[in-house]
């Protein structure tokens, strides 16, 4: 049996602890990622590691010795250090001559490899190369997708919502303004994907919504799809079940339409009209004459008080 696949009894409190925070939950842990070098890895390669381990931190993990894999063949290892690290993402980058310049993104689901998609570098600036100030380290950014092929291809699609995966961040209950700082850009046209990183810069701009500014940060990405590894439509299925726990229970009789607006059914037992209490007025008020045809009969007439 593997290591790693043992069941463990703790024998301190800090073990008992670590075990702990690995076990399932109903709410999710910010996921973590894990950047890995192939065994032949150049320059451009480990620089883009190195800028995409600088967006992601403290949520990732940078291996700095190469390891020589191929996850398209084996996914063991990547299975293997998705274990170790607690890692359910991962970048692998590595190059050669059939494919240079080469970056894999994956997701794991149960420690197995759910979705990986390889992606080619045509074009890439570094953080290094543009001399701005950058935003603070863990800032969550704002993710932007322009073009039409990240709904229509399926391949796209999966690809879209593993880049959200990949750079959204821990789920915060509030947003502030002046933490809206950090702008990720995917642009997928032509068969390329271009990945761009914004600052947001807040001007004065006479009232009390600012005039906003982008300036370019880095690193930028010039990308085009190569092999794509997809989980079944099941197996995705599978992955995206949430706990019943977590479902919100139906209310009777409650329903929204497309604007958020709450409708409620009310349920009554048939109301008599004709005993309906409307409001007094003048002009509605029946005469002596009139009532006196209603009860059928004549009305008596009133006795003077002497």
């Amino acid at each position: 049996m593997d290591a790693l696949e043992r069941v463990v009894k703790p024998k301190t409190k800090r073990a008992k602890r670590f075990l702990e925070k690995r076990e399932p939950k109903l709410t999710e842990n910010t996921k973590n990622a894990m950047l890995i070098k192939g065994g032949n890895a150049n320059s451009t390669v480990t620089e883009v590691l190195k800028d995409i381990y600088a967006l992601k931190k403290p949520f990732a993990v940078m291996y700095k010795k190469k390891n020589i894999t191929r996850p398209f063949e084996d996914q063991t290892s990547l299975e293997f250090f998705s274990k170790k690290s607690d890692c359910s993402l991962f970048l692998f980058g590595s190059h050669n001559k059939k494919r240079p310049n080469n970056l894999i993104v994956g997701r794991m689901f149960d420690y197995h490899v759910l979705d990986m998609i390889e992606l080619g570098i045509e074009n890439f600036v570094s953080l290094k190369d543009i001399k701005n100030n950058k935003c603070p380290e863990g800032t969550k950014p704002m993710l932007i997708f322009a073009g039409d092929t990240f709904d229509l291809n399926e391949e796209y699609r999966r690809l879209k919502s593993l880049l959200i995966d990949f750079f959204r961040g821990p789920t915060v209950p509030n947003i502030r303004l002046a933490g809206l700082e950090h702008v990720l850009h995917f642009t997928a046209i032509d068969g390329k994907i271009y990945m761009r990183s914004y600052k947001v810069l807040l001007k004065k701009s006479g009232c009390k919504i600012p005039r906003i500014e982008l300036e370019d940060i880095g690193p930028s990405l010039d990308l085009v799809m190569r092999r794509t590894h997809l989980a079944s439509d099941d197996l995705y299925k599978l992955s995206l079940k949430q706990p019943k726990a977590l479902k919100p229970k139906k209310k009777k009789n409650i329903s929204h339409d497309v604007f958020g607006t709450t409708y409620g059914r009310i349920h009554m037992q048939k109301q008599d009209l004709s005993k309906l209490q409307t409001r007094k007025m003048k002009g509605l008020k029946k005469r002596p004459a009139e009532k006196s045809v209603e009860d059928g009969g004549i009305s008596p007439k009133k006795t003077k008080s002497v």
